[in-house]
């Protein structure tokens, strides 16, 4: 049943644009201090314009739990672009309808909680080969280190092997298409029709192409040798192995779409969100030096596991905190159908509904100093409630990531597995988020490597 919000929605106009292009000038140049100029100067609903077509832009927790909770019933996912499509296919992600709700079925199996629970141990040991190689004094690109590190844990997790050297020809192309991806989401190709080639599409195309040669190959292995029941224990056979209602199974297509989707969401969204809480790590010595308390608490020296997940209580609010401030995922566009309505008011069908998690997690009336990093907000005696949907980095309603609980268990096992043998000290510098598909450091984040000198251990 789709949850109507008890705040009124009270729609006003927002600044006037250009024509044709509306307020896409303005909003590519600072898509964040756009959205936070809407939110401060406007209010919680504002009429814009991003091209010709009209859009609404929401801030209140209320207004976007209606919206997201109404998407398959009164709103839409939005295809956002085509060169999103050409990532994605027509994954679970874009799906709609009926092929939304088979394809959910299909694939949700292969992240529950029983299966991330199986991942662990392959997440704790990616982590420990990486903490290996690191040595005191040592110097470190933050990101390029969380994206080994999430690339090899994908892949193994995908996959059921880490591909060798053909991982970093995989990784450099999804590292390029991604990139282009984010390019087009705020620039004036996002409106342009799919068979003009610009640069960006064709070196866009050119990474798909090393992409789909690649997983293409490993399930053509697979199906070639008869590996179709799930005799793996990895994302690739599971997905192979799945059968809808009728007994059908994923087309190659499909799973290729599936695989490549579950890699672009479990691979630079964890490392992203890794990279930004060492930074603010870094930043906060208080919260570092509670951190390494609970670890040495928790742990006694030890790896962590899965059954340490619950008892890593400061390590998940580090994660949440991280995900508050900087949130990977940074933007969520649906379309209202016909009928559709929010806080009461009829919703124009057509009309793009956008909320923002940048904008809604710094909002200073669900955060006091929303910009101030502050892992105590999610302790269980916090003075402040958080709203429902005024913290949602995995979105929300049925469409909720399908993911989180993999990316979550991820982020705090291996945040727990390198803190409690490393400190990481980021320069000081000036850094600030950089809009793309994801909202990752507009700078690189350089840093230096301290052993944890834990009394009594080697």
């Amino acid at each position: 049943m789709t949850r109507t919000s008890a705040v009124p929605l009270r729609l006003v106009p927002g600044p006037r644009g250009l024509p044709l292009l509306g307020n896409l000038p303005a909003f590519g140049r600072d898509p964040l201090g756009f959205l936070v100029r809407l939110r401060d100067g406007y209010g919680d609903a504002v009429r814009w314009s991003l091209g010709p077509r009209p859009s609404v832009f929401i801030f209140h927790p209320e207004h976007i739990a209606e919206m997201l909770g109404g998407v398959e019933r009164t709103y839409e996912i939005l295809d956002i672009g085509w060169a999103f499509r050409q990532v994605t296919g027509d994954s679970v992600i874009l799906s709609k309808g009926a092929a939304w709700r088979r394809k959910r079925a299909l694939v949700q199996p292969t992240v529950r909680p029983r299966q991330v629970r199986g991942y662990a141990e392959t997440m704790v040991d990616c982590a420990r080969a990486v903490a290996d190689g690191w040595r005191d004094g040592g110097r470190v690109e933050v990101f390029r280190e969380m994206a080994l590190l999430t690339q090899r844990v994908v892949l193994r997790t995908l996959f059921g092997n880490d591909l060798g050297e053909r991982r970093h020809v995989l990784g450099d192309a999804m590292a390029v298409a991604e990139r282009e991806v984010g390019a087009e989401l705020h620039g004036v190709s996002l409106f342009l029709p799919g068979w003009i080639r610009t640069p960006s599409r064709r070196r866009l195309l050119a990474a798909l192409a090393t992409v789909d040669a690649e997983v293409g190959r490993l399930i053509g292995d697979r199906l070639a040798a008869g590996d179709t029941g799930g005799e793996r224990d990895d994302l690739l056979g599971r997905l192979l192995a799945a059968r809808d209602d009728e007994g059908r199974p994923l087309t190659p297509k499909e799973v290729r779409d599936e695989a490549v989707t579950l890699w672009a969401a479990g691979h630079e969204t964890t490392s992203t969100a890794l990279t930004w809480a060492w930074y603010l790590l870094s930043e906060s010595p208080p919260a570092r030096a509670r951190l390494t308390e609970e670890l040495d608490r928790v742990l006694g020296g030890r790896p962590p596991g899965i059954d340490d997940y619950e008892q890593l209580v400061w390590t998940q609010q580090v994660v949440k905190e991280a995900l508050r401030v900087y949130p990977p995922a940074w933007l969520i566009p649906s379309v209202a159908c016909e009928g559709a309505t929010l806080g009461g008011q009829p919703m124009p069908a057509g009309t793009i509904v956008w909320c923002s998690q940048w904008a809604t997690h710094r909002d200073p009336r669900w955060f006091p100093d929303p910009a101030v990093f502050r892992p105590e907000r999610w302790g269980a005696d916090a003075p402040d409630a958080v709203p429902d949907h005024a913290w949602f980095p995995f979105g929300g309603g049925q469409r909720t990531c399908l993911g989180a609980r993999f990316a979550l268990v991820e982020a705090v096992l291996v945040l727990a597995t390198l803190a409690q043998r490393f400190e990481v000290h980021v320069d000081r510098c000036e850094v600030g988020p950089a809009p793309g598909l994801l909202l990752q450091p507009a700078t690189p984040l350089r840093a230096t490597l301290r052993a944890v000198d834990r009394a009594g251990q080697a």
